[in-house]
């Protein structure tokens, strides 16, 4: 008589520990996807000293799963893909490479990683840290006065000139023509200086980088949003020069003549450490525009790289403006809401 209302008993029994079943599996699914939005894609996290004006110097890594992260931003990569997909004719950019990323937290993404693009200008700031790195066994070498000879002018082809230009026999410090190279972006500099710096050294700073040096490399388009970024990283973290050289390299970077790009897109008050890059293809008139530095929005500074292919400069110049005033607004937008 009993064994019907065990078996409703053994059915409701069931039915209780599926239902317990399913809302537990659930919330370990939901534990599960929570850790996996918020490591590090790296599998480890950097810990710094603290931001010291333009760097803040790496201290060690550390294993993920062994540090309590800070919350980071809510990735935006979607808004900056709608507005190339959707807002931005087609027109104006061929190629779009852009990359993202939170200094001081290590929250990053990026969209087209396997464009290749000519790097160009961008070519000055690998020069750069590569003498810079040389001054540090040779402590004269910043202050040794050269006498500029260069029979060329390798600033004729250039779109955005120079608004300051070498004298020919005039004698100049190498530290200047870095400076002149990075600020003006100089091509006359740049090239007397790829005479002056060490080829062994300039190679050093390509392969500690895991990337080929560009001298070596047959196709001029070999360069990633990706890859370059890592530059300023060991900049901004003080983790290749001294202290004292990547606070100096990222100052001089600061003062860049190119105020559109990046610039464009962020207050006038917010200090932008970049570096733009340009070339004319020729053949079909497609021209290169690139523009990549590190934003430092206040106690949250962070690195944007983008690189574009397209018909004019002017186009161009506009969507990296566009791409930089979309992250700097997001970025503004979630930390004023924390």
């Amino acid at each position: 008589m009993n064994e019907p209302n065990n078996n409703i008993r053994k059915t409701v029994l069931y039915l209780l520990i599926f239902v317990i079943g399913g809302i537990v599996g659930a919330v370990v699914r939901d534990m599960i996807s929570h850790l996996i939005r918020n490591q590090d894609k790296s599998g480890y996290v950097e810990r710094h000293e603290g931001q010291n004006k333009y760097i803040n110097p790496l201290l060690a890594c550390d294993a993920a799963e062994d540090v309590i992260r800070n919350t980071d931003l809510i990735p935006f990569k979607e808004k900056i893909e709608q507005f190339l997909n959707t807002r931005m004719d087609k027109r104006l950019a061929t190629k779009v490479g852009v990359y993202y990323r939170e200094l001081n937290d290590g929250n990053w993404f990026s969209i087209g990683e396997s464009e290749k693009f000519i790097p160009a200008s961008m070519r000055k700031v690998p020069l750069m840290i590569a003498l810079l790195k040389q001054a540090e066994s040779d402590p004269a070498l910043l202050g040794r006065q050269v006498t500029f000879d260069l029979s060329n002018d390798y600033n004729l082809n250039q779109n955005f000139k120079p608004s300051q230009t070498l004298l020919f026999g005039k004698k100049y410090a190498i530290k200047d023509l870095i400076y002149r190279m990075i600020v003006y972006s100089d091509n006359n500099a740049f090239t007397y200086l790829t005479k002056v710096v060490d080829p062994a050294q300039f190679d050093t700073v390509y392969s500690n980088l895991r990337l080929q040096n560009p001298g070596v490399l047959k196709d001029d388009e070999f360069l990633s949003v990706q890859t370059y970024e890592s530059f300023f990283r060991i900049l901004y973290n003080a983790s290749y020069l001294t202290r004292d050289a990547s606070q100096w390299a990222l100052d001089v970077l600061s003062k860049s003549e190119f105020r559109t790009g990046l610039v464009a897109g962020v207050p006038q008050n917010v200090k932008v450490s970049h570096k733009f890059g340009e070339k004319s293809e020729g053949s079909d008139g497609a021209v290169q525009l690139h523009d990549c530095g590190i934003v430092y929005y206040p106690r949250h500074p962070y690195l944007l790289c983008v690189m574009t292919r397209g018909a004019n400069f002017e186009l161009l110049d506009d969507v990296i403006a566009n791409i930089s005033q979309i992250t700097f607004t997001e970025v503004d937008r979630q930390h004023s809401n924390h």
